[in-house]
Formats: C-alpha cells, sequence, structure tokens
C-alpha cells in the first residue's frame, strides 16, 4: 500500500522572515521546498549566476567570433530540449549578425543520437568550418574526430554526464565536466546554450540579445524534466511572463493555440504536459525539423501550419503509446505470476513497439509500478533500442556504466542522467543486460526506495478549499522538478462519483473537518475505494469551464480511511 508522508520542514525555515503580506497556505508550501531562505523566491534575472562564472564560456566565445563569417551548423537532438537549443542558438546567432547559420536534426531512425561521422558527412555540402552541438555532443569521439579530420572544427554544448574519454573538440561548455566550478549543475541544453549565447552577445555589445527568445528556454527547460533549482526557475518565469504577455516565439503561440490554451494562462505544467509533448511527438514519430521550423520561423501563418502537424503527429503518439502501455502491463503481469514478485528494475520488450515511444512507455511502467523501468524497441534487424526512467535513489547512467564495466562489449552506447537513460544493445543480449541490470538493483536498491510514497505539504483548513487559494499557488510558481507542485492531504467524505469518458472518476467529497462540497478528479481510476470515507493527497486546481470558475481537487492518491489508521 502506497503511503501517504508530509515533507519535513526545509532546515532553517522556522526563523525565516515571512513578508507580512504572504498567505499562510503559501508558507506552508515554500518552508517545504529547497530554498537556503526567502531571498531565493525573487526570480528577477539579476539574481542569476553571472556568465563570468562559467569559465569554459570564453573559449567557445572565442571560437564562435572567429567563425562569425563562415558557415556555421547547429546540431541538435531530437526531444524538445534539443529543438529549443537549436532553435534558441540559429535565432540568436543571426541576431548577433552570423552571416550563415543552419541547423540540422539527425533523424533518430536513421541517423541515431548525437554527432555520427554518419552526420558530418549528411552535412558536408553546406561547407560548415564550425559545427556546433546543442544538448548532445559529450560523447560524440567518432563524430567530432571525423569532422576535425575534415578541417571543421567542433563546439559541444551539453549538459549530459561526459564519458571518461571526452571528444576531441576545440570547446567543451558542459557544467558537468570534472573539475568544472560553474553551479549550474541542472542546466538544461538550452539553458546551458542560454549562457554561452549571453557571454558571446556581451562580447558582441548586446547582451540581451538572447532574452528575446527566453520562451525556448523556458520550454525547453520544463520539458527536459531537468530539477528546478533557482536559476532554472528563473529561467522558466522569465519565459513565462514573456508568454503570456504575448511576447513569445510564432511557434510558442500557435502550440499553445493547438492545445486550446490562452497565452495568458500559460504555467511551467502547459508548458511540460501540453506544448513539450506536441513538440517531442515530430521526434518520436517524423523528423525534429519540423519542430524546430516551429520555433524558428517569424510568420504566424507558417508557425500555425507547422503546429498543426505537431497536434495531429501527437495524436498519433497517444493513440500508439496507449496500445504499448497496455502490453507492457501485460509483460508486466505474466513476468510477475512467471517469478513470484516484480524484480528491483523492470526490462521489457516487444517486437511491435515503436522505437520513438518505449521513453514513454518507461515513464509509465515506472509509475504504476514503482520501479526502474527500460523499454525497448526492435531496430536495425538484430539490434534493440531502449530508453530507461529511473525512482529516487538508482542513478540510471552510473547503473548502466557500471553494467558496461562488468560486461564490455555488451553496451554499444549508452548515456543520460540519473533519472533518465538510453541504450543500444544486440537482441540477442536482452536477457543478458536484464540480468545484469537487476544484479545492480539489487545491490542499490532498498526496500525504502522500493516503498511508493506520495509526499504532501500537510492538511489545508476547509476554509482554504478555495479558487482564490488555488490561483495564488498556481501564481507562486514555476512548479516543477525538484520543486513540486503543493500538494496536501485530508479525510473526506465521498457524497457520490460518476466515471467520464469511461475512464477517469469524478467524484463529489466534502471535508471531514466541514465546509461545503467539493470536486474531486481521479484519472485512470473506475471508482473509488469502498466506504464512505477516504484518505486523499490532491493539488488545487481551477475549473474554468464554469462561470465563474470552480474550485476542483485533482487527487494523486486515495485510500479507505481504514487504511491509514
Amino acid at each position: 500500500m502506497p503511503k501517504i508522508e508530509r515533507r519535513p520542514l526545509t532546515a532553517g525555515a522556522e526563523r525565516w522572515q515571512w513578508p507580512a503580506s504572504m498567505h499562510r497556505v503559501l508558507r506552508q508550501v515554500l518552508a517545504r521546498r529547497p530554498l537556503r531562505g526567502i531571498d531565493e523566491l525573487a526570480l528577477s534575472l539579476r539574481a542569476m549566476t553571472p556568465v563570468g562564472h562559467f569559465t569554459a564560456l570564453g573559449g567557445a566565445v572565442e571560437l564562435l567570433l572567429a567563425h562569425r563569417g563562415h558557415s556555421i551548423v547547429i546540431v541538435g537532438d531530437f526531444d524538445a530540449d534539443g529543438a529549443t537549443s537549436a532553435a534558441l542558438a540559429t535565432l540568436t546567432l543571426r541576431r548577433l549578425g552570423f552571416s550563415t547559420v543552419h541547423y540540422f536534426i539527425p533523424d533518430r531512425f536513421e541517423l541515431g543520437y548525437g554527432l555520427t561521422p554518419e552526420v558530418v558527412e549528411r552535412i558536408a555540402p553546406l561547407e560548415p568550418r564550425l559545427i556546433m552541438t546543442v544538448d548532445n555532443g559529450i560523447t560524440s569521439n567518432a563524430g567530432v574526430e571525423a569532422a576535425r579530420a575534415l578541417g571543421i572544427d567542433v563546439l559541444i554544448t551539453d549538459h549530459h554526464l561526459p564519458p571518461a574519454v571526452v571528444p576531441p573538440a576545440n570547446a567543451i561548455v558542459n557544467p558537468n565536466l570534472p573539475g568544472d566550478e560553474f553551479s549550474g549543475k541542472h542546466l538544461a541544453g538550452v539553458g546551458v546554450v542560454f549562457y554561452l549565447l549571453a557571454a558571446l552577445g556581451k562580447a558582441l555589445g548586446n547582451p540581451n540579445a538572447v532574452l528575446e527568445f527566453v520562451d525556448l528556454v523556458a520550454l525547453g527547460t520544463v520539458a527536459d524534466l531537468v530539477v528546478l533549482d533557482r536559476t532554472n526557475r528563473i529561467l522558466v518565469n522569465e519565459g513565462l511572463r514573456r508568454i503570456r504577455a504575448g511576447r513569445c516565439r510564432p511557434g510558442v503561440a500557435a502550440l499553445v493555440a493547438a492545445a486550446a490554451t490562452r497565452l495568458a494562462d500559460v504555467t511551467a505544467a502547459t508548458l511540460g504536459f501540453q506544448i513539450g509533448p506536441r513538440l517531442n511527438a515530430a521526434g518520436r514519430l517524423d523528423d525534429m525539423s519540423v519542430g524546430v521550423r516551429c520555433l524558428v520561423t517569424d510568420d504566424p501563418a507558417e508557425a500555425e501550419t507547422l503546429a498543426a502537424r505537431l497536434d495531429a503527429l501527437n495524436h498519433e503518439r497517444r493513440e500508439l503509446e496507449t496500445r504499448m502501455k497496455e502490453e507492457a502491463i501485460e509483460l508486466v503481469a505474466a513476468a510477475d505470476l512467471d517469478r513470484g514478485s516484480l524484480p528491483p528494475v523492470v526490462c521489457l520488450t516487444h517486437r511491435e513497439w515503436h522505437e520513438g515511444l518505449v521513453g514513454l512507455v518507461a515513464s509509465r511502467i515506472k509509475e504504476r509500478y514503482h520501479r526502474p523501468t527500460f523499454a525497448f524497441a526492435p531496430t536495425d534487424g538484430d539490434r534493440l533500442k531502449g530508453s530507461g526512467r529511473s525512482i529516487a535513489g538508482f542513478h540510471l547512467r552510473d547503473a548502466l556504466a557500471d553494467v558496461a564495466a562488468r560486461h564490455p562489449g555488451m553496451l554499444e552506447r549508452f548515456g543520460g542522467h540519473a533519472m533518465a537513460a538510453g541504450l543500444t544493445l544486440g537482441a540477442a543480449a536482452f536477457d543478458a543486460f536484464r540480468a545484469a541490470i537487476e544484479r545492480v538493483g539489487r545491490q542499490c536498491l532498498t526496500p525504502e526506495c522500493l516503498a511508493e510514497r506520495f509526499l504532501t505539504d500537510g492538511e489545508l483548513d476547509a476554509e482554504d478549499l478555495t479558487v482564490e487559494v488555488a490561483a495564488l499557488l498556481r501564481d507562486a510558481g514555476p512548479w516543477g522538478q525538484g520543486f513540486p507542485e503543493p500538494c496536501f492531504d485530508g479525510r473526506f467524505e465521498v457524497l457520490g462519483f460518476k466515471l467520464m469518458r469511461d475512464a477517469h472518476l469524478k467524484m463529489t467529497v466534502r471535508p471531514k473537518s466541514g465546509g461545503r462540497p467539493l470536486e474531486a478528479v481521479a484519472f485512470h481510476r473506475a471508482a473509488p475505494p469502498p466506504g464512505d470515507e477516504l484518505v486523499m493527497a490532491y493539488r488545487l486546481d481551477i475549473n474554468d469551464y464554469w462561470s465563474p470558475p470552480k474550485l476542483q481537487l485533482i487527487v494523486e492518491h486515495m485510500a479507505a480511511a481504514g487504511d491509514h489508521d
């Protein structure tokens, strides 16, 4: 049975001097967030770590300046972070007077990930004097060597963890390189590009050029699920301000419209759950160049056409994902029956799965069973491409590095972060990999890690269950990875319920402490637990369908009250 637990107060929070005007619910939440003090709630650009503290930028800026009059090709990744990074670099370099700037996004199905020798060969007709990677490149040793052999300079910008031997690029900008003392270890790829272009603009006397495109930084940062430390929250907050004011890229505005949302109502959650998936759909099913074109174009009509294409791809992605998720659940159930219990790490493969969606399947199974999960799809005949998603306490890339060290040659390539990673291996090696990664899981994952918990910010008084408090919390963000959206717990009486769209549970509940009946929605639930009283972990949300808007509770977890006594 998953447990509801309350987040502890952040160390020192009891001594913080809260503004007298701050609502008590907001104080209750923020005192449980990773802040060093209330001064970190200030999210102005002036509070960011200065570019001068990122010493790796110096050589990269010099390299870019040396190629200001030459052909530059930006090589991006095929996800939302890579797309926004490529668009940001393209737009800003052009704004700063670079004469010939191209972008190239490798087709994931034909060319794979990163700067490979095949990619270098493909972009050679553009006659680049400089290749700049964004959100990739730190593991592209062979590709960098191929480019340098042709006399092409290479600038790597990346945020992924580096291998033991880094590529022989002319310059590397990556805050996670060993020995780099820059504090922005959690920057997304687009955040790394932002810092580089800010430093370049400063050198050219136009330090604010990159700020015009900070909406792209916000989108890529949220979509890549990096930790929202103060630097990232500043970037996301600034990007959201531009979007809400209507000063965003035409492509961003078109994607927001495709999601049936108003610009003024966009939040970090909108970027993460509605805009990011539409952009990612191109890289998963088609060609991410469509997504970059949508972000780069200055023509609102073209942006609308491209956003419609991305929206259609996203609908197709949802249908495929639903089928693959159902198949994955069947595979887990069969393995559970076979072995008597779930292994510490779940590994799944299916001959008909789409390689562009295995990351989503891994994420859904991880969420359902609270186990680190790898999902694989066949590619190139005798190979499998896999994607992993993890839980707290199990570092995916480190686990893959352990497997690679113990079993040389098993993994053809791998990379990633603590919570997400990708790999390629021979189809015949799947069973051996599953055994190896399960062995690492048994060594690293304690029963406490595998026990699912729902962390909340405590109870709310019935008088605080209002649209006004929900709006206050929404506007206090940005919320996201590492700075979670407020969640509360409490006991409620069930007054009635019904099923929506044959998939989601809508209930009418009343707090046991008193108050008026409220609407509560539990997605992907068919019925509440038995009994008239529930313990729920929930978020406050606003249902704008009604006039005036009504409060609704979004239920993260519920159980019969007796199970939590």
